[in-house]
């Protein structure tokens, strides 16, 4: 099979012919349709995730089964013995083994995976588009979900960084609840976008002059996490998500009283299970950018330079 693959942190990726996989036990064998290009696979890249190479990046994966048909695959593969796992939240699994950052991915022809529970039918949704859902699309839902129980008509939601999560994430949030959606973005163009994807307001991180009952950082650096503190009303929330690696000082008297402060990862099977069926009712979607499997470098240099408005996804099944 033809497959692209990380030769070592830090590398470029190549072209490899690899021999199509043969799955044991439980395992099942995904002919490769799409696969969406995420800014984790240039953190594998980076080797922020440790080194697991050589491997085949890729975990935003959307394939044919032989008797399922079409099917988006949840990547974060749990161990299935611990209490996370027994919870239904393998994706913050301790010995979890994620297709794309721990174990060869989407960036092939086929993908092994440990058994069917880790499939999900995407019935008429469009292999091409809903691919970034498995990630993108679902790290958004989860987190926008830790919000929504507690917006009502008069709140305010905040979405901070307004790339593919944000405007997944400004959908939802019109979509789910009745709160009016601020968009906080450096980039002029992409608070435009956010406001053609239903945003009441987009601003600059200066512009900034109203609390929000509800916020989501998607950028997670020190200064968008310090914005999100002083902005943030007594007893409201804020979820991160962004990984740039930013911190504030927390404690009693240092954030607004009875807020809440958490971190948010990728989401549950039931919750992907939850997204494909509300895609299925929606009109929910990012710009999407197809590009042969053979681009999959050019893809990551397009990513890393930040000139991606939505959502790259890789043609497996035209290559």
């Amino acid at each position: 099979m033809k497959a692209m693959i990380l030769p070592a942190v830090g590398a470029k990726l190549e072209a490899a012919e690899r021999p199509d996989p043969s799955p044991k036990g439980e395992e099942e064998v995904i002919d490769v349709i799409a696969c969406g290009v995420c800014h984790s696979d240039l953190h594998v890249v980076d080797g922020d995730y440790g080194d697991a190479t050589p491997i085949i990046l890729g975990h935003e994966i959307v394939g044919e089964h032989k008797t399922l048909g079409p099917v988006m695959v949840y990547a974060p593969w749990g161990c299935g013995d611990c209490p996370e796992c027994a919870k239904g939240q393998q994706q913050i699994c301790s010995n979890a083994k994620e297709a794309g950052l721990v174990v060869d991915g989407g960036y092939a022809e086929k993908v092994v995976v440990p058994n069917t529970s880790y499939l999900a039918p995407i019935g008429s949704l469009d292999p091409y588009s809903s691919a970034p859902l498995a990630c993108g699309g679902l790290t958004a839902y989860r987190a926008v979900s830790h919000g929504i129980p507690d917006l009502g008509k008069r709140s305010k939601a905040a979405v901070i960084g307004a790339g593919g999560l944000g405007q997944f994430a400004i959908q939802y949030l019109r979509h789910l609840s009745d709160a009016e959606v601020t968009v906080i973005d450096i980039d002029e163009n992409k608070r435009k976008e956010a406001l053609g994807r239903g945003a009441h307001a987009a601003v600059a991180p200066d512009e900034v002059d109203t609390k929000f009952d509800f916020i989501v950082d998607f950028v997670g650096a020190t200064p968008t996490l310090e914005l999100a503190s002083t902005r943030v009303t007594k007893g409201g929330c804020v979820v991160v998500v962004g990984l740039f690696g930013g911190s504030i000082p927390f404690g009693f008297g240092r954030v607004p009283h009875e807020a809440r402060f958490l971190s948010s990862v990728w989401g549950s099977p039931k919750q992907m299970v939850e997204l494909l069926d509300f895609a299925a009712k929606t009109d929910i979607s990012v710009p999407v950018e197809r590009m042969p499997l053979s681009q999959a470098q050019a893809a990551h240099d397009k990513l890393r330079s930040g000139a991606v408005s939505g959502r790259i996804v890789l043609d497996i099944a035209g290559e």
